[in-house]
């Protein structure tokens, strides 16, 4: 049998799965990693532990279906996006360790780059706001920070990358320091306009060019790996959003999906235009193929399945995701309890930085189970807030169909809850592995064992359609109580 592996380089876990020529998720190695957290705020991860732990699941899911590298037609690589390595051009080794994309350190000079009226010539170019999130401030961060670093970059003796190049370069021996255009589009360095890496931008903050990676399309060579017993060529990579959006065969405009993971990302497929948000949206890739971008808007909620990770590990109230839908079920329902998730500043459309989270309507009879319910909720809350925003910026009277995946997709409750705080329908489709899908597709049509473009979205099948079924008075009250927690949170 003849498989694609597809690595999924998450922001708490790497897995490896392995697709099998109907494009079915056939064997699933997984594995979690440490998160860091040195400073209020700071997120880290250790490089080194993710390429272990890659080179882990990969080798446990080969082992599981007992096969060899000739049983493997091509690699695909998904991957955490701005999540920001430099590293030793002859050694590998980083010179500091992985600084996440939840990181808010670089806040500040965030708020220098805005006072110095950059923000203008940094949407028009990258469609992206200026913001920690996105890598640029990263690697500027280090720079400052690692003794010598900047010197050092200049001579060409540093690489930058996110993950996916860093680890296409461990896979390929050192030998390709290559990244797809998805994930160079949320550096804050790449012009999605032009298709390059921006001179002006690398020189405001400091960026030598001659760290960046080549870019290249989302299907395309990116080098070949010998570690698994014999070459098997890495043909396709995208972040991890884009590459849902691509497993969820969002490739007609208007199209959106929405991806229930660590964070929340709601992707609109907007065709060849670059739409200039008026809402605080972003503006992106959503893939490229010959060389020709199809762009999306984007709208980014830091925190969605790590609310409920919180309730397990800073809490100690669930053992399980599993247990919440229960618990929400059974909860009070007269409590009007709201969590704020800001853990890490609020993102779309309110791009908040320093605000933290906060929970309101609190009790002397709030627990554990009214908890749980405000934690799912506020999932449901921040998705309406990017869909009306993406509305706005379109022009959109009615909500459009949404496509949903991503771990807290497997709740129906969660599910039903999103569909009736949107007033609109929610699909879930039957391949709950859409992200490791999208890339693997890539990989796999470029290789010609999976079919083209337009056969493969044919393929798409839907598990559940939710629809909404909330009275439009409760749905608009219970929204404005979010409003209203949002507001307070800000202030």
């Amino acid at each position: 049998m003849t498989f694609v592996l597809a690595i999924d380089q998450g922001t708490t876990s790497n897995r490896a799965i392995l697709f099998d020529s109907k494009m079915h998720p056939a064997f699933i190695s997984q594995k979690e990693f440490t998160q860091h957290f040195p400073q209020s705020g700071w997120v880290e991860h250790d490089a080194e532990e993710i390429w272990a732990s890659v080179l882990e699941v990969v080798q446990v899911v080969m082992q599981k279906a007992t096969c060899d590298h000739v049983d493997i037609a091509a690699i695909a690589i998904t991957n955490q996006r701005e999540t920001t390595v430099i590293w030793d051009r002859v050694t590998g080794v980083p010179i500091h360790k992985a600084i996440v994309w939840q990181d808010r350190r670089t806040a500040p000079f965030c708020n220098e780059l805005r006072a110095s009226g950059h923000e203008e010539m940094i949407i028009n170019k990258t469609g992206l706001l200026i913001d920690s999130y996105f890598s640029g401030t990263k690697i500027n961060w280090i720079f400052k920070h690692v003794p010598g670093s900047l010197a050092r970059a200049q001579n060409g003796e540093l690489l930058f990358g996110t993950m996916d190049s860093y680890l296409i370069w461990k896979l390929t021996g050192g030998a390709m320091h290559l990244t797809d255009a998805t994930n160079a589009a949320r550096t804050m360095l790449y012009d999605i306009v032009k298709g390059q890496w921006d001179d002006e931008i690398c020189g405001i903050l400091d960026v030598p060019q001659v760290i960046l990676p080549e870019v290249r399309d989302c299907a395309s060579e990116f080098g070949v790996t010998t570690l698994f017993g014999g070459e098997i060529p890495i043909l396709g990579v995208a972040g991890d959003q884009q590459a849902a959006a691509i497993g969820q065969a969002c490739f007609e405009t208007g199209m959106l999906k929405s991806t229930y993971g660590t964070g929340c990302f709601a992707l609109l497929n907007t065709g060849d235009t670059l739409v200039k948000s008026k809402n605080r949206l972003l503006g992106t890739i959503a893939y490229q193929f010959d060389g020709k971008p199809t762009y999306a808007l984007e709208g980014s909620i830091f925190i969605a399945g790590a609310v409920v990770q919180w309730l397990r590990d800073g809490l100690g109230i669930i053992r399980d995701f599993s247990e919440t839908s229960d618990m929400a079920v059974s909860a009070d329902a007269t409590q009007s309890l709201y969590i704020v998730p800001a853990f890490t500043g609020l993102g779309a459309p309110y791009w908040d930085a320093e605000c933290r989270g906060a929970i309101f309507g609190l009790t002397r009879n709030s627990g554990a189970k009214e908890f749980a319910k405000a934690a799912l909720q506020s999932v449901g809350y921040q998705t309406r807030d990017l869909l009306i925003a993406m509305q706005e910026d379109m022009g959109v009277a009615a909500q459009a169909l949404l496509r949903v995946d991503g771990g807290m997709t497997a709740s129906d409750w969660t599910m039903q809850f999103l569909a009736d705080i949107l007033g609109s329908a929610v699909d879930r489709p039957k391949v709950q592995e859409t992200t490791a899908l999208g890339v693997a597709w890539l990989a796999g049509s470029k290789a010609g064992v999976y079919p083209e473009q337009a056969s493969f979205a044919k393929t798409w099948a839907l598990d559940q359609r939710f629809e909404a079924q909330m009275p439009d008075a409760t749905r608009d009250a219970l929204y404005d109580g979010w409003k209203d927690a949002v507001r307070r949170t800000l202030s």
